[in-house]
């Protein structure tokens, strides 16, 4: 058993007409956008949080918490998931696009909105805005994968394809903002945005069964981990709130240690690779948060992949980033009930299959061989007649005649073969060698623990 429902599915019923018409939902919201419009660093309470959570409800889901069992018993400590990746748009992001969406008057709904974003906050804009009768203009950088795009589209925003960068893109968007006088919508450092985000936290608490001794939670710009922290110091002050981060974009751990923010180009997490965390959201994490963890992207890619073969769970990178944090220092968590928030299940089809399958190799239940012997009909056969008897399923095999240093007569065979793991790996290496034919195991590597 791997998943352990710890609080009730409720099934999302998108409400086709509200309690409240429009009308006195924009007079009722018009107070509170017209006092956080005199303050750009307006900074958003439980109160606001707690109304967020009355103005979306029914619009969006009220995801699942639940246990992971198997993780849980290798991690030594007791995990707990919020499974935001079960959203319509597949990410948390819908939950603060709409409640900003909510709070527009009638002048700012007929006009339209804008958002920059080459990800999961367009596609929440996107799908909320339309529902609601409000058209949505997205900005996307010019190299934005055409899936997304695609997706976009499909919940029916208007997509313009604009710069090299995110920064280009967003300068683009502000100035089109307001030269046709549209609402930006930003995806993080927004106090609407960042309360829409805290909903989730308000769940959890509502969840659990007991208090959590660590929560964990992905940051990006920080609009998520602001709102979750807001919510949770206020409720449940005695859990460690604790951020996460790739080590390629530590920039929200940079920023508020005084350094230099350096990050890299890329990272499989990219829905958190953002290089200027935002201003308001840095206030808040300095603030409330105890501390920052920074992950590589090779646990992050473990954890992705251990989510998927554990908990049947399907994550992106960012999504993963919280399990990573345990992975990263199980010591530290050992023994106690510990938070993680899946943010999100927006992963590329053709990255994810070569993650799945690159786990497997580290797992040793695929591996590559490599086989010197005479070059004569029926040595293949042999060899695929050893492999078969012991169990093993030949999924590729490449001859090397020319590239490489035995005899002329001789050739190298490099085999890819499906295993049950490493002792069935073992297990075919020993019985060929036993066979006679020279043999050499590839990209051998110590498998990584798992939560079997």
């Amino acid at each position: 058993q791997t998943l352990a429902p710890v609080s009730r599915i409720d099934p999302i019923t998108m409400r086709q007409e509200q309690t409240m018409s429009q009308e006195q939902t924009v007079v009722q919201d018009q107070s509170v956008a017209t006092a956080k419009a005199k303050a750009e660093d307006y900074r958003p309470s439980l109160t606001d949080v707690e109304a967020a959570a009355e103005r979306i409800a029914g619009q969006v889901l009220h995801s699942p918490l639940v246990a992971l069992n198997g993780l849980s018993d290798f991690c030594g400590c007791h995990l707990l998931a919020k499974l935001e990746n079960l959203q319509r748009t597949s990410s948390f992001k819908e939950r603060g696009a709409l409640n900003k969406l909510m709070q527009l008057t009638q002048a700012q709904r007929s006009a339209g909105v804008i958002a920059m974003s080459a990800g999961n906050h367009a596609q929440g804009v996107a799908y909320h805005a339309t529902r609601l009768g409000i058209a949505a203009t997205i900005v996307m950088p010019e190299d934005t994968p055409f899936t997304k795009v695609a997706r976009t589209k499909s919940f029916g925003a208007q997509v313009i394809l604009h710069g090299e960068t995110l920064t280009q893109a967003t300068s683009f968007a502000r100035e089109k903002a307001e030269a046709d006088g549209l609402t930006f919508v930003h995806p993080f450092d927004d106090a609407d945005v960042i309360a829409g985000q805290g909903t989730i936290a308000l769940e959890m608490i509502d969840a659990l069964d007991a208090p959590l001794d660590a929560l964990i939670v992905p940051i990006g710009g920080g609009g998520l981990l602001s709102g979750m922290a807001t919510a949770w110091r206020s409720k449940a002050p005695n859990t460690k709130i604790i951020g996460v981060q790739s080590a390629e974009f530590p920039s929200m751990k940079q920023v508020l240690a005084g350094e230099d923010v350096v990050t890299g180009s890329s990272s499989l997490a990219e829905g958190i690779a953002v290089k200027e965390p935002g201003q308001l959201t840095r206030q808040i994490i300095g603030d409330l948060v105890d501390d920052i963890i920074i992950v590589p992207d090779g646990l992050i890619e473990q954890a992705v992949y251990d989510l998927s073969q554990r908990a049947k769970i399907v994550a992106e990178g960012a999504g993963a980033a919280g399990l990573a944090a345990v992975l990263s220092d199980r010591t530290r968590f050992e023994g106690q009930r510990v938070g993680l928030v899946i943010c999100g299940g927006n992963i590329d089809d053709r990255l994810y299959s070569n993650l799945l399958l690159r786990g497997m190799v580290k797992q040793q239940k695929i591996i590559q061989l490599r086989i010197t012997l005479p070059d004569r009909p029926g040595a293949l056969s042999a060899i695929s007649t050893v492999i078969g008897d012991a169990g093993g399923n030949i999924v590729e095999v490449q001859h090397q005649r020319l590239f490489n240093a035995v005899s002329v007569k001789s050739t190298t065979i490099d085999i890819v073969t499906e295993t049950r793991g490493p002792l069935h790996a073992d297990e075919i290496v020993g019985t060929l060698q036993a066979q006679g034919f020279p043999v050499q195991q590839l990209y051998r590597e110590k498998p990584a623990k798992t939560g079997d």
